[in-house]
């Protein structure tokens, strides 16, 4: 997933590419993929992020065939980092003191409507593969959502640390100055280390000690 290089909801990349063997498409052991219900997923994930790659029944199972291939302790650990970044995406546009930015939010509940459904492009309840459609959603759209989430995180170190006072607009006013404060002392100190403040060569008219 080459726009998905700069921005990861977890550690690794997930594999998003075709499998060789035609035999093994869309299906994963018993389990076979719908059609519409694919569709109807990549439908999603385009409101989300217009950008993404296109989502198919052949791309889907091949991440299922990836995952039930590894380590279950590695799984779960690939599973529950990306779940941990959608109870992420729960906490920000919940939290009172976060303006979360108008697209951002819909965009966020039109994936949490799809998450908190049991029947989905693969039903929760089907043994280790039950969360996979839920982290691919994420994956698929987080380049859309990671500049929102990444403020919000700051902004949650910052209160935690710093414990601001007043409502959540002049929290994140105090948030936002000091952010710039800093930022603005960051450059002056750049400036700085980039100036000269001996001028090379000799004096006109050396330094004299004593009359």
């Amino acid at each position: 997933m080459a726009n998905l290089q700069q921005h990861l909801p977890g550690q690794n990349e997930i594999p998003w590419r075709l499998s060789n063997d035609p035999c093994r498409r869309k299906r994963v052991g018993d389990w076979t993929l719908c059609a519409e219900e694919v569709a109807k997923f990549d439908t999603l994930v385009h409101e989300v992020h217009p950008g993404a790659p296109r989502v198919d029944a052949d791309q889907v199972a091949h991440v299922a065939r990836w995952l039930l291939a590894m380590p279950e302790a590695r799984a779960t650990q690939v599973l529950g980092e990306r779940l941990t970044r959608i109870d992420e995406l729960r906490r920000m546009v919940a939290d009172p003191d976060w303006d979360c930015a108008d697209r951002d939010r819909v965009n966020v509940e039109k994936m949490l409507g799809y998450l908190d459904q049991e029947e989905t492009l693969i039903p929760d309840r089907t043994p280790m593969l039950g969360k996979l459609d839920d982290i691919l959603l994420l994956e698929l759209t987080w380049d859309a959502l990671a500049t929102e989430v990444d403020e919000y995180e700051d902004f949650c170190r910052y209160r935690e640390d710093e414990h601001p006072t007043g409502t959540g607009e002049q929290q994140r006013a105090t948030w936002i100055r000091e952010r710039l404060a800093a930022l603005a002392l960051v450059e002056h100190q750049q400036r700085v280390s980039g100036t000269h403040y001996a001028i090379g060569g000799s004096p006109t008219e050396p330094f004299r000690v004593g009359g």
